[in-house]
């Protein structure tokens, strides 16, 4: 496999192939959308799905990344079973499709064996059916079953690869397979990337507007608890949207403030990316108690006690005391 800069950093080297194998996951998303044959599963629940896209894009990436770097440890979303079956779906970038990435001195000398990424191919799976769905029932403008425009559901969707360390994120990639959908003939997607301590390449970040405050939140798993910890916060505007990836990027983006999740429902695979690239910007994200969420490879999954992000330059620790204690209680490790 083809890599610029092979005496670089190991992390420098996952980033900068993570880089390319996303804008090629982000391709595959969309051919299997404009095939139209999902191929949906049900997982956990029926909130909880999984399609040909996810299968695909996990495939692609855990393979692609496996092949060059043999000692990583990858947990997908999608199983072990996806993971096994590599067979033709290796992608091998061209030296042009990669990036030069610069590596902070304390992340230099990180080996292979002490990196852990976590992949999830298709974060906003449910947004990405039922824009499907849309499509399939030829809605034009605002579907009035959902509220928004069938195409701009497809904004939820991202490709998440976080990379971690010692329990810590580390390096992350997020690529918007749909960016750019609202001007017909331009170039679909975009990939943001970060190291900590180091920079965010991809896109400039802005600032939230200053004097209100908006808070994104979940779109489909809202409930008692998530409602008190975003009314807790005081916020002038709620944005209720999909995808862990999507939310974070709200936040670099200048659109919201605040990320408040108060439900055990996000995984480690779902985070980790956001969360690197957040802090290479100068923001926060730990769980809904301020406490830092875990990523090595023997943790649980499931992030138990919720997501708190801010934006660069917002007050976490502030933000944080208003979570009220009974909603903190109710979310256990």
């Amino acid at each position: 496999m083809s890599l610029a800069s092979l005496s670089a950093p190991v992390l420098s080297r996952i980033v900068s192939l993570s880089v390319a194998i996303a804008n090629h996951a982000g391709k595959i998303i969309r051919d299997v959308l404009k095939k139209g044959e999902l191929g949906i599963v049900q997982k956990e629940n029926a909130r909880d799905l999984q399609t040909e896209a996810d299968r695909a894009a996990q495939r692609c990436i855990i393979s692609s990344l496996s092949q060059c770097f043999p000692k990583i440890t990858i947990i997908g979303e999608e199983g072990d079973e996806e993971s096994k079956q590599i067979s033709g779906k290796v992608y091998d970038p061209t030296p042009e499709s990669t990036i030069q990435v610069t590596c902070p001195p304390h992340l230099a000398s990180l080996g292979e064996e002490e990196i852990v990424v976590w992949v999830d191919p298709l974060d906003g799976t449910a947004e990405y059916t039922q824009a499907y769905e849309c499509r399939k029932s030829g809605h034009q403008g605002v579907c009035k079953t959902l509220g928004v425009t069938c195409e701009s559901l497809l904004d939820h969707v991202t490709v998440l690869i976080g990379i971690a360390s010692g329990g810590k994120a580390v390096g992350g990639v997020i690529h918007q397979p749909y960016y750019n959908y609202q001007n017909p003939g331009s170039e679909l997607g975009r990939t943001i990337w970060g190291v900590v301590g180091g920079t965010v390449g991809g896109m400039p970040i802005v600032a939230p507007p200053e004097g209100k405050l908006i808070v994104t939140t979940t779109r489909s798993h809202s409930s008692s608890t998530v409602t008190d910890a975003v009314d807790a916060v005081c916020p002038d505007e709620v944005l209720r949207v999909g995808g862990a990836g999507h939310k974070v990027m709200l936040l670099l983006e200048g659109k919201a403030h605040l990320y408040v999740f108060a439900s055990p429902g996000c995984k480690k695979w779902d985070t980790c990316a956001p969360e690197a690239i957040l802090q290479a910007a100068g923001g926060i994200l730990t769980d809904i108690k301020g406490s830092p969420i875990p990523y090595q490879a023997s943790v649980p999954f499931r992030n138990s006690t919720g997501v708190l992000a801010s934006a660069p330059g917002q007050n976490h620790a502030f933000y944080s005391a208003k979570i009220p204690q009974h909603v903190k209680d109710n979310l256990k490790a």
